[in-house]
């Protein structure tokens, strides 16, 4: 191992030679972290809305002009009948229709209820059923405003008010973010390692180390250790863009983020090295690493929850290493959990290390 320390050299030198690499060591971190969120954001609003207004009295017109000013909703039309709303409906240009029953202020003073109907499109599912949420809300909360002021007793279907454990505000970016950063990791400490070594094969430049007597481990190691210490700062960057651009900061030990993904970061560039190994181009060992992360995103967790996937598909799962890395930093993240409470998903990461690690050393072939 004595020449391991020369090795570490050659390569930091190499990593640092040009300006596009290091570059990317903070401009990927900065744009999963900042940019992302902002734009895949899972909040729904300025909502198209169409109002006909059948009963024209004040509590009618109180309750067009609540959904109105809401964030969440922009009234687009007022239309005479429902014809005219649906046809807007199917033109796109509106996404919910509000019908406002005839007699609608006598019937809820009277009686203490009143008859509204919503028409929803669906097409986008999380739009239609979130925003259909909001309206409900909406419409309870300018009820109990009729209650305080007028006294009269108004019926409303009956009212759940949960308690929303460890993220109370119900904001996605908390959930987000440690996916993102798995996933930034997953980009530069995958890739970049597989690209580096088929880059020397492809110059020539790596039959001059396979004529020494520099060991495999060695090598391996040396093609290793730099991109882990990299892969160590873009978590800490991680952590502090989080804080400072999201004021998102883990509820449960930072030394734990940073132990997962320094076994994570192991067994995701130990997988470049394999990819390496057994290509011959930069192109090949792309559409590998292609490949590989295609598949870890969608069966991980990242864009739907593993529970909500068939069971043969949640099964599959259990071979991604990705998966586990997710769901324990979002439990880090959102809920605090300790060491032991995230033992069933180190001690996978731990065996696809070592499984990688390994493989990465047998497949390596020297070439006198």
């Amino acid at each position: 191992m004595k020449a391991l320390k020369y090795l570490l050299i050659k390569e930091y030198k190499q990593m640092f030679r040009g300006y596009l690499i290091p570059i990317l060591f903070v401009l990927v971190p900065f744009a999963l972290t900042n940019v992302v969120p902002r734009i895949a954001t899972q909040e729904v609003s300025h909502l198209n809305i169409a109002v006909i207004d059948n009963d024209h009295s004040p509590v009618s017109g109180r309750m067009t002009e609540k959904m109105s000013v809401s964030e969440y909703f922009n009234l687009q039309a007022q239309c005479s009948n429902y014809t005219e709303a649906f046809d807007l409906l199917q033109s796109g240009d509106v996404d919910f229709i509000v019908t406002i029953e005839d007699g609608f202020e006598r019937n809820l003073y009277r009686e203490g209820q009143a008859g509204m109907m919503l028409s929803v499109n669906s097409v986008n599912g999380m739009k239609g059923g979130l925003g259909s949420n909001y309206l409900v809300q909406i419409i309870m909360h300018y009820t109990q405003e009729l209650n305080k002021e007028s006294g009269v007793e108004i019926q409303m279907p009956v009212s759940i008010h949960p308690r929303y454990l460890f993220n109370s505000q119900l904001d996605y970016k908390p959930y987000m973010i440690p996916a993102l950063m798995t996933l930034g990791l997953m980009l530069l400490m995958g890739f970049l390692p597989a690209l580096n070594m088929v880059g020397e094969k492809e110059k020539g430049t790596i039959e001059q180390i396979n004529v020494t007597p520099v060991g495999r481990v060695e090598f391996i190691l040396s093609k290793l250790i730099p991109y882990w210490t990299v892969g160590l700062f873009i978590v800490a960057f991680s952590l502090i863009l989080a804080w400072k651009i999201h004021a998102i900061v883990p509820a449960g030990s930072i030394a734990l983020v940073f132990l997962f993904a320094l076994v994570y970061i192991m067994t995701v560039s130990a997988l470049g090295i394999i990819v390496a190994n057994y290509s011959d181009t930069m192109r090949q060992a792309a559409m590998l690493m292609f490949f590989f992360i295609i598949i870890f995103v969608l069966t991980s967790g990242l864009v739907s929850p593993v529970s909500s996937m068939p069971d043969w598909a949640q099964e599959v799962t259990r071979l991604n290493p990705v998966r586990y890395i997710i769901a324990a930093l979002r439990e880090i993240f959102l809920k605090g959990s300790t060491f032991t409470q995230l033992l069933p998903q180190f001690i996978p990461l731990c065996i696809y290390s070592a499984v990688t690690m390994t493989s990465a050393v047998i497949c390596y072939r020297k070439k006198q």
